[in-house]
């Protein structure tokens, strides 16, 4: 009996050649890598260069200012900060980076990483009722917070400012704060709409560099250093499967260098030593599958502070 398959093979068509491929070629790219480039939406050699001044300026991020300037005043003010933080990989390492930069800048800040399984997901009025309990005056969303329209109205009734970061799509109606950057939002001129949660906080924070810098706070030299950071940025980058756009490439491979030449932040040591991965082979898959899944894990904890 002949074989149901024979002859089969000879009917598959082969796929059509993005006109991106010759340009590619003609740099000097394979004809394979050429293809799996265009398959990703890669135009051009320009899309290749991973250069960290490659990223489009945090200007372009609508509301961007106005949210620098509010945590600039609470750093001056003295003000306490409370994150609250998503409860996957995107969410811890967006809290981390706000934790350790806010704090390096001078500001007076805490976390909060809700049971999701106890006040569910988003700033909800039962979460704004336990952040109360650490009588803050600013509330700063990472990873969360878009849609949290009853929450942040629960805030502000309490006197309680919210500033919302976050990276998804947003409903009909946006919370009623002054402070949101998402670059989902309405109006956003943003060039990339795939930032994960822990890149827009970055974007965020080097807003507030920015902008201490300008008011003299900075003249001492204490500066701080947030490319020491990248190597968390890429961990939430790739762990939350977001799309590898040009941005978030360059902020990918920069996260990696820091890891491979050894220069990555404690706890993203420990990730790669308690799954006996190399950090200087370092790869997306070591982010993707080893370190990114055991964060994610502690979240599926009836108590997550226990991982």
């Amino acid at each position: 009996m002949p074989s149901p398959l024979k002859g089969s093979l000879l009917n598959i068509s082969r796929r059509s050649v993005p006109e991106s491929v010759a340009e590619l070629r003609a740099a000097g790219i394979s004809e394979v890598l050429a293809r799996v480039y265009a398959a990703r939406g890669i135009c051009s050699t320009a899309e290749l260069d991973c250069r960290f001044a490659g990223l489009p300026s945090w200007t372009t991020l609508k509301g961007i200012d106005s949210a620098a300037a509010r945590l600039a005043d609470a750093i001056v003010r003295g003000e306490r900060m409370l994150i609250i933080a998503d409860y996957d990989a995107d969410g811890a390492t967006a809290c981390a980076v706000g934790m350790r930069a806010l704090t390096a800048m001078g500001g007076v800040v805490d976390f909060l990483v809700p049971n999701r399984f106890e006040f569910g997901y988003g700033l909800t009025p039962e979460i704004v009722a336990l952040a109360a309990e650490r009588q803050p005056a600013l509330i700063i969303t990472v990873d969360n917070g878009i849609a949290s329209v009853e929450g942040v109205a629960a805030a502000q009734a309490r006197g309680i400012d919210v500033m919302i970061t976050d990276h998804h799509l947003p409903g009909d109606r946006l919370p009623d704060t002054a402070w949101i950057v998402n670059p989902n939002q309405p109006g956003c001129g943003y060039p990339s709409k795939h930032l994960a949660g822990v890149g827009v906080m970055f974007y965020l924070l080097i807003a507030l560099r920015a902008t201490l810098r300008h008011l003299g706070r900075f003249a001492n030299g204490a500066e701080p250093n947030l490319a020491a950071l990248l190597d968390l940025v890429a961990l939430g980058t790739v762990a939350d499967v977001v799309r590898l756009d040009r941005v978030n490439r360059i902020l990918v491979e920069q996260g990696l260098r820091r890891i491979r030449a050894g220069r990555m932040q404690p706890g993203v040591a420990a990730l790669f030593a308690v799954g006996g991965r190399d950090p200087q082979c370092a790869t997306t898959y070591d982010l993707g599958f080893v370190a990114g899944p055991r964060i994610n894990a502690a979240g599926r904890l009836s108590d997550m502070s226990i991982g």
